[in-house]
């Protein structure tokens, strides 16, 4: 057998009927703000006798909207210890610097370089969502000390001492699992973050795994297909550890359940699965917590509803093409050529972590 299949309706069957009710009562309120949308382009196109009254109106109309699907998700994700989100679990007065970020990744003007520095400041974000807070597991109330010689040396040379939360057991058995293809640099940059915050300078094992959805099939006859014959891991390397699943994006859930079943399959069982995603869907949130037992979901944000071709609304288009730019029908990149096409700004910086890569690729 070299390809795993499951299925959409493998997946629905994990809901329950309050999440389907739910799912429901949040499709409502977006086709409600779809209204607002037609409006909103069609003032738009032009000026029109009472146009910025009636556009002020609307757009009244869609914050309050948009206010309340927030209140009924963070109602719903309230009782799941599962599902961690950035606003819904953190101060208020963070909010808004993730609140700006979402929406610079959003924007449409947003160039693939500054779509990457974006990417690379919600997952340091991430990091302190899932490691850095007691509240999400993370640290304890225990620090580590950072002595770090600076350049100053007059009168003698000078030292900084830094605390730092102490992550290290929350870090010592994770393996970033990467599935292919937006979700390359953003594991690196995971990776990078548990190295930067280990008292060891930790750098963490990778399993990569080719997974796609089949984008002729609409959100209801999904197909995800993993690709055994060019994912690179070794099941024993896997059993009993923290798997940790970085994907910029999260929305039906069906790549990360597809991999993970097929490992549990294998006889694999992780201590636990951890999902990283800067936006995530609601339905994809409930999906993963409902089919993986002790899995738990970290988004920086999330967003209400799917389309009927499963991608996600409002949403921010594909983040892989955003972030590696688009690949060529007839000759699509493996993972070396697109390691390559990172530049040698990113490869420097990331340098430890694409070692391991090239290892786990090579080896086999």
């Amino acid at each position: 057998m070299s390809k795993v299949v499951l299925k959409a309706q493998d997946l629905d069957g994990y809901l329950t009927e309050k999440d389907k009710s739910s799912l429901s009562r949040m499709d409502g309120l977006y086709r409600q703000a779809m209204l607002s949308f037609n409006i909103l382009s069609h003032l738009a196109e032009g000026p029109k006798p009472g146009s910025d009254s009636e556009r002020r109106r609307e757009e009244k109309n869609l914050i309050e909207l948009y206010n309340s699907m927030g209140s009924l998700m963070q109602d719903i994700c309230a009782g799941e210890k599962g599902i961690q989100v950035y606003p819904f679990v953190t101060p208020p007065e963070s909010h808004g610097e993730v609140s700006r970020l979402i929406a610079k990744l959003r924007d449409v003007r947003t160039g693939r370089q500054e779509f990457v520095y974006y990417i690379q400041r919600a997952y340091e974000l991430l990091f302190n969502l899932t490691f850095g807070s007691p509240s999400a597991g993370g640290a304890g109330p225990n620090k580590n000390y950072l002595i770090v010689k600076t350049p100053v040396t007059v009168p003698v040379q000078n030292f900084a001492v830094h605390k730092i939360p102490d992550v290290d057991a929350a870090i010592s058995d994770t393996v970033m699992c990467v599935m292919l293809r937006g979700a390359l640099l953003p594991s690196i940059i995971m990776s990078k973050e548990i190295q930067e915050y280990s008292s060891t300078g930790r750098v963490t094992p990778f399993a990569l795994f080719k997974i796609k959805r089949d984008e002729t099939k609409s959100e209801d006859d999904m197909e995800y297909i993993l690709d055994l014959e060019r994912s690179y891991f070794r099941p024993e390397d896997l059993h009993g550890k923290d798997l940790v699943f970085a994907d910029p994006m999260n929305a039906t859930g069906g790549s990360l359940v597809t991999v993970v079943k097929y490992l549990q399959d294998q006889g694999v069982k992780p201590k636990s699965v951890k999902f990283l995603n800067v936006i995530s869907a609601l339905k994809g949130a409930l999906r993963v917590t409902r089919a993986i037992e002790n899995a738990t979901v970290y988004t920086l944000w999330m967003d209400p509803v799917l389309n009927d071709r499963a991608y996600i609304m409002p949403g921010l288009g594909d983040a892989g093409d955003r972030i590696n730019g688009k690949d060529e029908d007839e000759q699509p990149r493996d993972i070396l050529r697109l390691i390559a096409d990172y530049g040698s700004n990113v490869t420097g910086l990331y340098r430890s972590q694409l070692r391991i890569v090239e290892q786990t690729v090579l080896r086999r």
